[in-house]
């Protein structure tokens, strides 16, 4: 049996950065990000990490998006 994963994040969740495929999705006290994974990488962590009472990282999609011989 594959366990199989349920993502949170869809194909309309867009990053606030650049409007890509959200992948991960900041929530904070004060609102919420939603970012691509180039730019979660990009972003300073140090302030995600203060702002943010959850992060939903769900960046793996692309590698397994890219594994499946998906065109993402």
């Amino acid at each position: 049996m594959v366990d199989v994963k349920e993502w949170t994040l869809t194909g309309l969740d867009r990053c606030d950065a650049c409007g890509a495929q959200a992948y991960v999705h900041v929530k904070g006290v004060s609102g919420e990000l939603m970012f691509c994974g180039h730019h979660f990488n990009s972003a300073n962590s140090d302030k995600l990490q203060a702002f943010a009472f959850e992060i939903i990282d769900e960046r793996e999609r692309l590698i397994e998006n890219k594994s499946q011989g998906d065109d993402y």
